[in-house]
């Protein structure tokens, strides 16, 4: 693995810091909630920014409307992206999970129609996976969908479903085989998410913020043509898509945890306990030390993983082993600052709230996008090859 970068890459990250840098919005994009329509009209603005810039999609084909960037230059543009502080994209479920699911198992129609409005910001999709009672075990999922003349009808619930209050489709898995075994009965449609019986619920956390959201499915009719590959084949998509999601968080995760460090350490430089600076307390020096050091064998890892893409063009199971570092490190990081910044950290005052913020939103890392139990479980079995255990 050469970590050094070629001169095509170093030229792709230069027109994109100067990109950057004449093209990011003038004023930043504050949310006032997650229902904030202003927001959204904003963040799809710039998500069209982004496609009249040539830098939507950019891992797509070029027939596709992408670049055909390498993994090593997604990794750069995301990284980039974290660094200049950009908005958020409102296309990053539909560029990293829905394109690449329609490019490889749509038909032309599909194609034609979803690709371009996923990148220009006409499209914000969610994925509709998790359920009440099926949540890291997705093959366990109860909505149904039965075949009536042209259309399925849809009935279920989905939970934890991000970006599903201002959606416009839905990729969602339904069992539409309740008699074949778990995972050979699962189908994957395209749902326009201002159907009749559609209804989405946002759900409070404890950190205030209202991200994910549950959604209802009542009779729900879906033409049969937005049935994404074949019948009785969802549970392979699947999994396709779940491993390009754990494996493609490291690079902006990464700058986003190196920021956190520095912000806290900047913090540590100015505030005092006992008549010492915190930041030359020699137990808070040591836990600062042990973050740095993780954070840097994450970077490692990241880039181990990304190596393993460039060789072999699809991801695999050792995304979990990303999934596992980043979300415990992260848990790791915000209680090591609580613990040196005190009990004042826990205060809305304290530099706006953004510590407690952080270390509340973090307990959801090893839930979210598969626990940190089933993480471990794929890691034994298909990384090091132990048996199921039963």
């Amino acid at each position: 693995m050469d970590l050094n970068l070629t001169e095509s890459e170093l030229q792709f990250r230069g027109e994109l810091r100067a990109w950057l840098k004449e093209s990011l919005p003038k004023e930043p994009i504050v949310s006032m909630g997650r229902s904030d329509a202003d927001y959204w009209n904003k963040l799809r603005d710039w998500q069209n920014s982004l496609y009249e810039g040539g830098w939507a999609g950019i891992t797509w084909p070029k027939e596709f409307g992408g670049r055909g960037t390498t993994p090593i230059e997604a990794a750069i543009f995301i990284e980039e992206m974290a660094a200049f502080d950009a908005p958020e994209r409102v296309g990053v479920i539909g560029e990293g999970l829905v394109g690449p699911t329609i490019m490889a198992e749509g038909n032309d129609e599909q194609k034609e129609y979803f690709l371009p409005k996923i990148l220009d910001g006409s499209h914000i999709w969610c994925q509709g996976f998790s359920e009440p009672n099926s949540g890291s075990d997705v093959a366990s999922l109860a909505t149904k969908a039965v075949r009536e003349g042209d259309d399925f009808v849809v009935n279920g619930q989905k939970i934890w479903t991000s970006f599903a209050a201002v959606s416009d489709w839905c990729l969602l898995l339904v069992r539409t085989d309740k008699d074949a075994p778990k995972h050979k009965g699962i189908s994957a449609l395209l749902v326009d998410m201002k159907s009749e019986g559609v209804s989405v619920r946002p759900l409070k956390q404890m950190s205030g913020d209202s991200a994910f959201n549950e959604m209802f499915f009542t009779n729900v009719k879906v033409p049969a043509k937005n049935l994404i590959g074949a019948l009785n084949d969802g549970w392979r998509i699947t999994i396709t898509m779940l491993m390009n999601e754990r494996t493609n968080l490291g690079p902006a995760t990464y700058i986003q945890f190196k920021k956190a460090l520095a912000e806290l350490i900047e913090t540590m430089k100015h505030k005092s306990s006992g008549g010492k600076r915190l930041i030359d307390d020699p137990i808070n020096r040591q836990k600062i030390a042990q973050i740095q050091m993780e954070l840097e064998i994450f970077k490692l890892t990241s880039n181990r993983a990304l190596s393993k893409i460039t060789n072999n063009a699809v991801p695999g199971p050792e995304g979990s082993i990303l999934k596992i570092f980043w979300s415990e490190l992260n848990q790791r990081l915000v209680q090591a600052a609580m613990e040196i910044l005190g009990d004042e950290a826990q205060l809305q005052e304290f530099e706006n709230g953004a510590w407690a913020y952080r270390y509340l939103r973090s307990r959801g890392n090893t839930v979210e996008a598969g626990t940190s139990e089933i993480q471990r479980n794929i890691v034994a079995m298909r990384v090091l090859g132990l048996p199921r255990s039963y």
